[in-house]
């Protein structure tokens, strides 16, 4: 039987353990990908409805790689594989530009990727558009899409809290026109007046301390009705916040970790292979039994570098799936959570000016009577009652007689 001349047969070798079980490798990466897009599934039945209708973007030259996460594309295996491994193959070229890692999160590469459908067209929701990370304005470093969210979570609460201080604020006010309507209620000014005239001055400082029983009703029901409940709603909100924080930044840590683990692995990889290709060469210009146990044992290590690869690239895509789904099923709480505080909002402040016009119309009830006794108010019909009673005398001085 003829055989395979030496050099040759460890050439094919070389060649066979360079490209390192690509069959293995993709069909691993493909089942990773299948994993995934499962979950993904799960999600959105339950969060989030996909439609066939083109992905909306917002405004301006946002990359599309940042406006919508779609992880079939994004967690593969064999794309992340292939990045990196110095081989300068055409395929793996391609490959290796079909994803980009940024801050430790693999996203589809923004030359070559395909249009990707938002979770929720049209909606312009927080699913959507918070995946990458964002320069932070106030320092040289990042900010997460999520702590974006939660900040203006936070400002929300904030926001809340001014509107109760400023009701607050409002009951004073009427607290104190209530107090000094009161007070000029009883005051002893123009007392002497008489007559329809003196009878509808008398019915003005009275309904001065009407309006001023309306104002402190008023000021009551602020109180109970908008500024307590503004104060009171979501009281541990900030401590829940806190909560949901940490358990997207131990995800976010722990999918740091794992991507430092498949990077340590794919430098001891292409050692491995550097290592393997260095003695095949040897092997070519000296044949020994000790080369080639060398060549063995290098092919090993190899093998096993490649295997502990694929076990790192794996556990980061698990990393980077439980990531992206706790993301989706906060970030639409969240979403849930600022509706609610909106629509919150909007029924107090509308009870405030149903309130504000129940005033009014309890003051006008107060100045009615004042109305109905300043037409009655009659000058001739009070010079007649005022002579009648203070009358001295109606017979007329005539002239003196000589």
């Amino acid at each position: 039987m003829y055989k395979f001349p030496t050099a040759l047969r460890h050439l094919r070798t070389r060649e066979r353990n360079l490209e390192w079980s690509p069959h293995r490798r993709e069909r691993k990466a493909r089942l990773s990908s299948f994993r995934l897009a499962g979950r993904v599934t799960c999600l959105l039945r339950v969060g989030v409805t996909m439609s066939t209708r083109p992905p909306m973007r917002p405004p301006g030259n946002a990359p599309a790689v940042l406006l919508g996460f779609q992880p079939a594309l994004a967690l593969t295996g064999a794309l992340c594989l292939r990045q990196n491994l110095g081989s300068s193959s055409p395929g793996k070229k391609q490959n290796k530009e079909n994803t980009i890692t940024i801050n430790c999160v693999t996203f589809p590469h923004p030359d070559t990727m395909p249009e990707q459908q938002l979770l929720k067209p049209t909606e312009w929701s927080y699913c959507d558009y918070f995946w990458a990370d964002k320069k932070d304005p106030q320092g040289n470093g990042t900010m997460a899409g999520f702590e974006l969210l939660l900040q203006k979570q936070l400002k929300g609460k904030q926001m809340q809290k001014e509107m109760s201080e400023f009701i607050r604020e409002r009951i004073k006010i009427e607290e104190e026109y209530a107090k000094n309507l009161a007070k000029l209620s009883q005051n002893s000014l123009a007392a002497q007046e008489e007559g329809s005239l003196g009878e509808a001055w008398a019915q003005v400082k009275k309904s001065l301390a009407d309006e001023a029983e309306v104002h402190l009703k008023f000021s009551a029901k602020l109180h109970s009705e908008v500024e307590k409940p503004l104060m009171n709603f979501r009281e541990n909100f900030k401590k829940d916040m806190k909560k949901c924080e940490h358990h997207i930044t131990d995800l976010r840590k722990q999918l740091a970790s794992r991507h430092a683990a498949v990077e340590k692995a794919r430098k001891a990889l292409t050692e491995r292979q550097r290592d393997l290709e260095i003695k095949t060469q040897q092997l070519e210009i000296k044949l020994s039994n000790k080369t080639e146990e060398d060549i063995k044992k290098a092919r090993r290590k190899s093998t096993q570098a490649g295997d502990d690869l694929m076990r790192c690239v794996d556990l980061y895509n698990q990393a980077q799936s439980k990531w992206f789904e706790e993301m989706v099923t906060t970030t639409l709480e969240l979403e849930r959570l600022e509706a609610e505080r909106v629509e919150m909002i909007r029924q107090h402040l509308c009870q405030y000016t149903q309130l504000r016009h129940e005033t009014d119309m309890f003051n006008q009830s107060t100045v009615e009577p004042v109305d109905q006794l300043l037409r009655k108010v009659d000058p001739a019909k009070d010079r007649e009652l005022w002579v009648r009673e203070h009358k001295t005398g109606n017979i007329r001085p005539v002239d003196m007689e000589i």
